[in-house]
């Protein structure tokens, strides 16, 4: 019997399996709370509830995770600068680039150069200059990166030197556009670098805290970690590729959803306690976002499964609105339940506050906690310094700010929370799944105060029939939400050119309606009805309570997998190592010879070639060359199987004249 030990580390929770890799049958499993402080304490919690001996026997350990998706979607990662070299900053600004890519000016450089497209003249900028004019911007960061216009088709030059200066004039980590991704599109190029340097703490913390609790358990299996496509590569690749991990859970969670299912036509709705990831796979095979992820505003180059992540979790903050209606919020938050569990005195704070019956729609309820020390307080102002302080001894509610002398209504702790220094506690959720009855895991009684301190803000009586029908109005909002992003995601998949820029305000409405009339017969001149044919999978631990109805509503079967708590620690043990590469070839009229001759842009620099069969031969040869090393590179170990082709892109003119627009080598290597 070969064992495999699967992990995955949520935004929320920690889970492990142990598997038989040869039968697939789940030996044992365990959940924990992600210990976002330290995560190798959550990892080590959930492997304890696993056998040691099958720990010590393990030939394969496979981690997913959430935390680089959560990461994007909070706006939180280490403070990062890219340069960009080809292009004037006004160029970004016409392309509106802040907007569409997230490169921002305040961690932007652009560097003018004029290399040529055809990669047969390089330009390189006074270096000297660069760093004498920006090496203080340079060093001001925790990491730096590059990018540079057609890199594909010249080798690039710019970003290779830069990386060598840059880490040897400020001592800062440097990785480069050239070594994660390719294409011609620089600002998703760019983006994608600024990203993968935002996330080098995020997965670094996570893979060194999995190495220390494998290894204090005996294991001496390889760590291996799920990418963004479905594949997996060696925890030590993914300290330079971290960008590669943003839907690591999600695509663990596809290819969990295989084995829970006969249909070929199927919807993951994978629930945790961050966010709702919702993927698709169509004839057997997983629908591939080849533009490019998508993520918290971060438009990447990283090919991947196509997974939308919506910002709807068990630990989604809920707060009245102007209106004094509850709402769900994106800021994750941890829930009271779940503090007053680690720290009992905030029950009488809830009481206290309750006493009060101070009208106030905002959330004077919460407590701020300090959920890592800060590496450097200097980087802080005055207000911030202050409430990190003031949390230093524990959770304090919002209404006790001003006995620091914290103005509560001018505080803005944004950076704080994006950073990740200052946590809340607060309503969502799986506080009122305890007060439901439906888990009860954590202290209901803090759940209760919290419900009724809201119910004195929307000017209810405070009794427990309205302290239910608030949990209900809570549970409609989340099944709605499921409702609507299953319904966003599987329209931009069915009509991508109409919904490529999202969903416009009617369809939204549209959604929204059908929704509320879900129950209603159809009376009027019409009614908005939204159906599926895909059978709808539930993945998470909470999804059974909030799928069944989001299917109702859209007449679709659903299946909710067995094992569902722990379901992408089982997908990330069905992942294999696999890559691809592409070799661009262009095609050049030559006025001397009369005729055309090729540029075949190998990876190492680009190269003419007079014979059309030859460029393709050689095209062909540098893609094979080039996935193979990825694959290695990605720990792919033993015989690795090597297939590639010419893929054509065509054009017609008016004159129904054939044109080749390009050509490229696309080369896949795997493991046998």
């Amino acid at each position: 019997m070969r064992i495999g030990i699967g992990i995955d580390t949520g935004g929320t929770c920690t889970d492990a399996v142990a598997m038989d890799l040869d039968s697939g049958k789940v030996l044992a499993k365990g959940k924990t709370e992600t210990t976002r402080e330290d995560l190798s304490v959550g990892i080590a919690k959930a492997l304890d509830m696993l056998p040691a001996e099958i720990i010590r026997q393990a030939e394969h350990a496979a981690l997913s995770t959430t935390l680089a998706t959560n990461a994007c979607i909070e706006g939180k990662g280490c403070r990062a600068k890219l340069v960009i070299f080809g292009i004037h900053e006004e160029y970004l600004r016409r392309m509106h680039a802040p907007e569409n890519y997230n490169l921002k000016p305040d961690y932007v450089l652009c560097v003018d150069t004029n290399s040529s497209a055809d990669g047969l003249m390089i330009d390189e900028p006074d270096w000297d200059k660069l760093f004498e004019e920006h090496g203080k911007w340079l060093a001001d960061s925790d990491a730096l990166c590059a990018v540079e216009l057609w890199s594909d088709d010249i080798g690039a030059p710019c970003e290779k030197k830069f990386k060598i200066l840059a880490e040897e004039k400020t001592g800062r980590r440097c990785i480069t556009a050239n070594e994660l991704t390719e294409g011609i599109n620089i600002f998703a190029r760019g983006a994608t670098a600024l990203l993968n340097a935002r996330l080098l703490p995020v997965v670094r913390e996570f893979t060194q805290a999995a190495e220390k609790a494998f290894r204090e358990r005996g294991c001496k299996a390889d760590i291996r970690i799920v990418r963004s496509d479905g594949c997996i590569m060696s925890d030590e690749y993914s300290l330079i590729r971290p960008v590669d991990t943003v839907l690591s859970g999600p695509a663990a969670s596809v290819l969990a959803g295989k084995a829970v299912t006969t249909s070929d036509n199927y919807i993951i709705v994978d629930m945790g306690g961050t966010s709702t990831d919702v993927s698709i796979v169509s004839g057997g095979k997983p629908v591939r976002d080849e533009g490019g992820i998508n993520v918290g505003g971060w438009q990447t180059s990283v090919r991947g499964i196509k997974v939308a992540p919506f910002n709807l979790g068990g630990d989604s903050a809920v707060r009245l609105k102007r209106n004094s209606e509850p709402a769900l919020f994106p800021r994750r938050v941890k829930p009271m339940c779940a503090a007053a569990s680690d720290w009992p005195e905030i029950i009488p704070e809830l009481e206290r506050i309750l006493r009060k019956k101070h009208f106030n729609i905002f959330p004077l309820h919460e407590f701020f906690f300090l959920a890592r020390e800060p590496e450097d307080m200097g980087l802080f102002n005055k207000e911030e310094r202050k409430l990190i302080e003031y949390v230093r001894g524990g959770p304090k509610i919002l209404e006790s700010l001003a006995d620091a002398g914290i103005d509560i209504y001018a505080l803005n702790p944004e950076r704080l929370e994006s950073e990740g220094i200052i946590m809340r506690c607060g309503l969502t959720p799986t506080d009122f799944m305890h007060i439901k009855g439906d888990f009860l895991q954590y202290d209901t009684r803090a759940s209760v105060l919290a419900a009724r301190y809201m119910l004195l803000n929307m000017k209810l009586e405070d009794t427990e029939e309205n302290v239910r029908k608030l949990a209900d109005q809570v549970y409609e909002l989340v099944e709605s939400r499921m409702y609507q992003d299953i319904i966003d995601l599987s329209l931009k998949q069915t009509h991508p050119e109409v919904f490529r820029n999202g969903l416009d305000a009617q369809t939204s409405f549209l959604i929204e309606q059908s929704w509320k009339n879900r129950n209603a017969s159809t009376t009027g001149i019409l009614g908005e009805r939204f159906f599926s044919g895909y059978t709808l999978v539930g993945i998470g631990a909470p999804t059974h309570l909030f799928l069944p109805e989001a299917a109702k509503a859209l007449g679709a079967e659903y299946v909710l997998a067995e094992n569902a708590e722990v379901a992408n620690a089982i997908g990330a043990l069905y992942a294999k190592v696999s890559s691809t590469a592409r070799v661009n070839i262009t095609e050049r009229y030559s006025p001397e010879i009369g005729g055309f001759f090729y540029i075949v842009h190998d990876p190492e620099g680009s190269y003419r070639v007079e014979q059309k069969s030859e460029a393709l031969r050689l095209a062909r040869k540098a893609a094979e060359k080039a996935a193979e090393k990825e694959a290695r590179a990605r720990g792919a170990e033993g015989h690795i199987v090597t297939d590639s082709h010419i893929e054509q892109m065509d054009t017609f003119d008016k004159w129904g004249v054939r044109a080749v627009l390009a050509r490229v080598a696309v080369a896949e290597a795997h493991m046998l």
